[in-house]
Parts: C-alpha cells; structure tokens; sequence
C-alpha cells in the first residue's frame, strides 16, 4: 500500500473522487451536502456580453413608437437605455407583430374568416411567424444579450424528402444522384480534353480528383450510384441493403430535385441555423419585459398621425399621445393608410411595396412519428406541391407528441390556401402531405391551427417586395418632419428579424443625433 501512512483525505480531494466517478452533478450535490454551494441564485441574471450597439451619451425627450413588434420593441429597448421616455401603441391584442408563437389557450382571430381556438397540449408550441436565425445576423446578439438561450435549428436534414414530380426521395438520395451525374458530365469533358484551352494539366488532373469524390464515380468515371443515396437496410453487423440504382440521367433531371437540394447554398439559410428554445416569441417577452409592460398600450390603433414645429400627436382609439417625436414602425401598407400630414410624397413611397402572402399549419400529432418511423429529427421537406414545404420540430425529440409545419407557402399558394376555411386548410394539408408520408400523416392528429398573415388584423401580409430599392426606399430612411420609419421593409433583410431589428438600430441613431444636437 505505497503511500497509505501519508495519505490525508481534504474535502477538495473528496469532491474531485466524487467528481470523476459521479461526474459534475454528483459533485455539485456533494457540495451542496457540505454547505459550499449556494442554495439559490443569489443575483439577477446579467448578460455574458454587452450588445455590440448602443446610443452613445443620454438623452431627455419623449417618443412615441407606433407598433410593438419587434422592431418597435428594439427601438424602445435602445432608446429607453439612453435616457428616453418611449411609449408604444400597439394594434393588436398584444406585442411582438408577426413575432407570434401560438399554445394552447391562445385565440387566433382573422380578417373575414373565424377565429381559431388552439388547443395544443402542454409544453407544445407552433411559431407562426418566424422560426429561424441566421448566425451571423443581429438577433442573435440580442438573445446573447437578454439571455434567451438558443438550440439548433435543424434547417438542412439528409433524412428529409424532395417530392417533386409525384415522386418521393430522401434529401440525400436526391443530393447523390443530381451530383453524382453533374460530376460524371464534367469528368468525362475534362477527360476528353474539352478544357485543354481553359485550364492547364494539372489543374484538370485536380479537377479530376475532385469530381471523383464529389460525385463519388467508378474507375470510369462514370456515376453507377453510391452508399451516399443511404440504404433500405443500414449496415450493423452485416453490410446493409442499399438502395436500389438510380435512375438515368435523363430521369433525373426530369425530377427537377436542384431548387429543393440547393435550399441551403445561400448566406441566409446555410448550416447552422438557430432558435430560441421554448419558442421564437421568448425573444418579445424578454424586449417586453426590459421596455417594461406598462409603455406598452395594446388595442390602439392609429387614426392619425400629425408631426408639428415641435413634437408630434398621434391619435389612436384611445386617445391622443404628444411626444417630441415619433417612430412608425408599422408595415407600409398599413401606414399608407392612416391620415397624416407627412406629404404626398411619403405617402406614395409607403403605397410602394407590394405585401406579399405567406402562411404556415401547425399539426399536432399525438406522437411523434416522423422520428420513430422515419427517423427524421428536424429539417424540412422540400415539395412542387402547393404545402411548398414541410419542417419537422427540431426539439424536444423523443417527446410524446409534436407539432409538425404541414405547410409554409408564399404568395400564389398562400393566397389558395388563405382563402379556404381552417378546416379545408388542414383537409388538403393532410391531403398533400399523404403522397409524401402516407397514410400516417392522416392518423393520431390531435390538433391544428393555420395562420394566412395576409388576413391578420393590422399586419394583412407575410412581408413586403419593392419593385426596386429606389427612391421610396430611401427617402423613406430619412424623417418626415419628427416621424422616422423603421421595420424589415427598410431593409435588404426583408421578413428576417434581423431586419427588423437592423433598421430599429439605424432610426434611434438618426434620432439620437438629432436630440444631441439641438438647442
């Protein structure tokens, strides 16, 4: 026993023992059993970083910020921290816009059409508006800095389908087929000496064996299918089945497989993508709750807008609000409509973009099906049919019921289904979503809602399109008087938060600026 007469038990060395056997949660019991761990949060949370913006020096003077959607909320965020005195006018019943995550108990009201009674069960959740972010883009920073935790968003999932041409394939059986053909054709014209003036030897030898594993060709360079395309029967203690060959080159190109398996290749949609856990809306609570509750007026809608020689009056069903300046952050649609005496021009440039039509289903299934039987955990399913799209939820996995995106359409399709009622919309969802899933896809649905924002109270638009970025668009970046416009649509991040957001930033800065510099 080396060592034995030495040895000498301290409570650190316990804790380590306890440690390495038990891992860092036996360890922390233990301590906690010894009286050195805090029994409780002791201090509010605070951010791990300070945002990247903030309006430098303080200021005093009122505004009045109409919509509390997200970009109306940052506004009112930003400001607030440096001094202001912000109220915002909201239309709708409560804050974030198209910000809206729906659970059960929520109402869903509609223009011309009947309200909609969630029944999701407990802990189940349906973003109606927005479901992902970008890494790269500023939301992020704001749950950083409000401390919304975030998780993956699955947005690119070789298990999911391309259906296209009445034909239903995995993601990945698609993606090995069109590449392995595209690979083979530029293989063999390499080979031939077709690209003898275009580029040197040994730039074609390197080609060559790029094309060899991109696409994963024979000796002959020729794509006969691949393990890539996945199998009937995965390996484990045998080899496997795999699937069957592929088809021909002409039946692939037939499939029209290339817009669903390029979804990914842009900036805005390139792994990895995320979402706040427990629903996009967290972030329009924790804006909420930093703006303060109490700044907030919901079910006010704007009759006028009036900016004078020193401040601006804002009526709205309410009352009247007199500010010393005003920031309009509804869409333009919207706010072309409100009588003002901002001019004509601005008028015109509001009248501009064109709202654009997009809608979503959420279904609730009793279990979660698509994992169990087709081992699918999140991504999305790319279609030519009118659903456009399905997503599978990219938490909670293993849960015993989820909420499937049965559909997210834009425009054409959106309008199609908009203009059904709920129970025709879940009908030919279900319909649709059959030739992809089969006959499950119609069994154990527990719930629905369906959202056409096109039809929704004070939004009436998924988004918006400028013809061009041109005149409109900027002038509208610049006041009216003390009225300065903000949300997505002044943006070239249009229907991102990020945009939202971007343009929340750019307006409290020309505002700020402004106060600093007068008198």
């Amino acid at each position: 026993m080396e060592g034995a007469s030495s040895a000498v038990l301290t409570r650190r060395g316990l804790l380590v023992g306890i440690g390495a056997v038990g891992g860092a949660g036996a360890m922390y019991a233990a301590m906690g059993a010894l009286g050195l761990a805090p029994s409780g949060q002791d201090k509010q949370f605070a951010a791990p970083r300070p945002g990247d913006f903030a309006l430098r020096g303080k200021a005093a003077a009122k505004v009045v910020i109409l919509g509390a959607g997200v970009a109306g909320l940052i506004a009112a965020y930003e400001l607030g921290k440096a001094g202001y005195d912000c109220t915002l006018l909201e239309a709708r019943e409560k804050a974030g816009g198209r910000n809206l995550t729906l659970r059960g108990g929520d109402r869903l009201t509609e223009l011309n059409g009947p309200a909609q009674e969630v029944t999701f069960g407990e802990g189940v959740y349906f973003n109606a508006g927005p479901g992902r972010i970008a890494p790269w883009m500023v939301t992020l920073d704001y749950c950083r800095e409000l401390g919304i935790p975030i998780e993956t968003f699955v947005n690119n999932n070789a298990s999911a389908y391309v259906h296209t041409n009445g034909q239903t394939v995995r993601a990945r059986t698609a993606r090995a087929d069109m590449y392995g053909y595209v690979a083979e054709l530029l293989a063999k014209a390499t080979n031939l000496g077709a690209l003898d003036k275009t580029i040197t030897q040994d730039d074609q030898e390197r080609l060559l064996d790029f094309l060899r594993r991109f696409g994963d060709l024979g000796p002959k360079l020729e794509y006969e299918g691949s393990h890539r395309r996945g199998f009937v029967k995965y390996p484990a203690i045998d080899l496997g089945a795999p699937l069957d060959r592929p088809g021909t080159l002409r039946q692939v190109l037939a499939a029209g497989t290339g817009r669903a398996i390029t979804n990914d290749f842009g900036y805005d949609q390139a792994t990895p993508m995320f979402q706040p856990v427990g629903g996009m809306d967290t972030i329009v609570a924790r804006l909420t709750e930093a703006v303060g509750e109490d700044r907030i007026t919901t079910g006010a809608k704007v009759t006028k807008i009036t900016t004078l020689a020193d401040g601006v009056e804002v009526v709205h069903d309410g009352g009247t609000v007199k500010a010393d300046y005003c920031i309009a952050t509804l869409p333009p649609h919207v706010l072309a409509k409100i009588p003002h005496n901002l001019g004509p021009q601005v008028t015109a440039a509001l009248r501009t973009p064109v709202p654009i039509a997009a809608g979503k289903i959420g279904l609730e299934y009793g279990t979660r099906w698509w994992e169990l039987e087709d081992r699918v955990y999140g991504g999305v399913t790319e279609t030519d049919l009118d659903i456009t799209h399905i997503w599978y939820p990219s938490h909670d996995y293993h849960s015993e019921r989820g909420v499937i995106v049965g559909y997210y359409n834009t425009e054409r399709n959106a309008e199609l289904y908009g203009a059904l009622t709920p129970e025709d919309r879940r009908r030919r969802a279900l319909t649709q979503g059959k030739k992809i899933h089969g006959d499950k896809y119609r069994q154990n649905l527990l719930s629905s809602v369906s959202i056409a924002w096109e039809r929704q109270p004070h939004i009436q638009g998924g988004w918006v399109r400028w013809p061009a970025f041109d005149s409109s668009f900027t002038l509208l970046q610049r006041p009216a008087g003390r009225v300065y416009f903000a949300g997505d649509w002044l943006t070239h991040l249009i229907a991102w938060q990020a945009g939202a957001m971007e343009s929340a930033r750019g307006a409290v800065t020309q505002l700020h600026q402004r106060v600093l510099q007068s008198p």
